[in-house]
């Protein structure tokens, strides 16, 4: 009788415990899920929340070593040219500039996901010191390394006319 007793108050203890872990466990996942277009938002996202602070090692953390910056514009004749910007140079100028002076407003029309490369285009809207300056898409690639996306390329445009914010 004692050992029915010991088993059956075991059994209920084990299972108490056990839907208890069971649950945490389920919960606990469900919040801190993050899909892999999350994650590749959360790193672009990054990259304009240091802006706005003018937080270069912020910045600089989302970047890969090798990264690529370029910008496509027009000559004086009005030719398009695509133009090569020095990555650490742009760090430094985020790094000068005043808090809340870069503010790069963007939307995420398209994110694409291929094992550890990801693609994504943001259309955005550009304000120097609260006035508006320019707009344009930026095209960003990213790279997984270790489990971590770090942006690889930056293509932009940018123009002032047939811009939403105007």
């Amino acid at each position: 009788m004692f050992q029915f007793i010991c088993h059956k108050l075991l059994k209920s203890f084990c299972m108490k415990y056990f839907f208890i872990v069971l649950t945490v466990f389920f919960l606990g996942t469900t919040v801190t899920a993050q899909t892999a277009e999350d994650s590749v938002k959360a790193v672009i996202n990054t990259v304009f929340t240091a802006m706005k602070k003018a937080d270069g090692d912020m910045l600089k953390s989302c970047f890969s070593d090798s990264i690529i910056l370029q910008m496509i514009g027009r000559n004086k004749e009005g030719k398009t040219i695509v133009r090569n910007e020095n990555p650490q140079a742009f760090v430094d100028q985020v790094s000068r500039a005043k808090p809340d002076s870069l503010d790069e407003r963007i939307s995420f029309e398209t994110i694409k996901i291929d094992g550890p490369l990801a693609i994504a285009w943001t259309p955005y809207s550009f304000y120097f010191n609260g006035q508006f300056s320019h707009c344009g898409v930026n095209s960003f690639q990213l790279v997984r390394f270790n489990g971590v996306w770090k942006i690889q390329y930056i293509i932009d445009t940018r123009r002032r006319q047939g811009c939403a914010s105007q």
